[in-house]
């Protein structure tokens, strides 16, 4: 079975509310073209080990998708897929089916030089669930390659390989004050001004930011969303501030500081971690494996969306980027992914699991 056939049926199994299905052929697909030992763990994680070694190398992708759009639906509740013009359209196509395919490929292919592991994990697309329980349930590889989009972040059409991107902090802040009738409101205590006091704090903050690759991954801080008072003659107790930061490796910005102001509290919601890997030798292994398998010249590049990546590495893992989706193709109603491309994800795979750990 080619890349391509393989990622047509996977990617038309349905899995933005149930991964079970997609997780059924991953691991059934597994035990019939591969003789390795094949496990699902209690969240829904396909894993599959071979080859032999002190320092194991893992390919990492993950089997849900966001809902889909009506027209990537069909009668029976499949997805719907459509070639052409060398593409595959369709829901999970880029984001990521077809690179969880190419590393099926390359897992059957592959005689490593080390432990191989392939993993596709559930609910990546809800926080990394599916990475969060394998990691609490002891999945800890050396190393990692994560088949999240790095093509045309250098140059329209090559697979670079991402060594660094940022995270996510969601986060709420809650002003409280008294209420009292707006024709005296001396007589309460505004809790929208004391929440504009907060929002000066967020304006004023100096996201951090690092060098990687001879890139500048900058953080950013800001207010997106604000909820407060009951009417108009009412002057408010309660008002509510969301904030979206991109946090990079290393410092946050000083968000904890809104909470020193009276009456306002900070609570974070949803830490999604930013990831940077640690060991440069991997790093060029695998830019040299992706330089074998293409025409262009890959690069070591950033990429500033958070994946699986972050709680691997947070974990102790050393994770690269490397696969088939390009910039603004992943959760679109038009989604697509180069067949050409997926072949080539298959192959540089391969060839980093041959050549990787040294």
């Amino acid at each position: 079975m080619s890349v391509t056939d393989l990622t047509r049926e996977l990617a038309a199994i349905p899995s933005h509310e149930d991964e079970t299905a997609a997780g059924d052929f991953l691991e059934a697909w597994l035990r019939r073209e591969t003789p390795a030992e094949v496990t699902r763990d209690e969240a829904g994680n396909v894993f599959a080990r071979k080859g032999a070694g002190e320092e194991t190398l893992a390919l990492v992708g993950h089997h849900d998708v966001v809902e889909p759009a009506d027209s990537q639906v069909g009668p029976g509740g499949e997805y719907v897929l459509e070639e052409r013009d060398g593409r595959l359209y369709g829901r999970g196509t880029a984001d990521m089916k077809g690179a969880v395919a190419a590393a099926a490929i390359a897992f059957r292919e592959a005689d490593p030089a080390g432990e191989l592991v392939f993993a596709s994990f559930v609910g990546e697309e809800v926080g990394g669930v599916g990475a969060r329980h394998a990691i609490d349930e002891g999945f800890a590889p050396d190393y990692a390659v994560v088949g999240e989009g790095s093509t045309g972040y250098s140059a329209p059409g090559v697979t670079d390989v991402a060594v660094a991107h940022k995270g996510r902090r969601g986060s709420t802040i809650t002003a409280r004050g008294e209420r009292a009738h707006a024709s005296e409101q001396e007589a309460g205590e505004n809790a929208i001004y004391r929440a504009s006091d907060a929002v000066d704090v967020v304006r004023d903050l100096e996201p951090p930011a690092v060098e990687v690759a001879g890139e500048t991954l900058g953080g950013s801080v800001v207010v997106t969303e604000i909820e407060g008072g009951t009417a108009m003659n009412v002057v408010p107790d309660r008002c509510e501030l969301t904030v979206d930061e991109r946090t990079v490796p290393g410092e946050r910005a000083a968000l904890e500081r809104v909470a020193d102001l009276e009456g306002v509290a900070w609570t974070v919601d949803q830490d999604l971690p930013p990831m940077e890997c640690g060991d440069e030798a991997f790093a060029e292994a695998v830019r040299e494996a992706a330089d074998g398998a293409q025409p262009g010249a890959p690069e070591l590049v950033t990429k500033p969306h958070a994946t699986d990546a972050g709680w691997l590495s947070q974990a102790g893992t050393d994770c690269v980027i490397c696969g088939a989706a390009e910039p603004g193709e992943a959760h679109t109603d038009a989604e697509s992914v180069s067949i050409d491309v997926l072949e080539r994800c298959a192959d540089l795979y391969r060839r980093t699991a041959e050549s990787w750990p040294r």
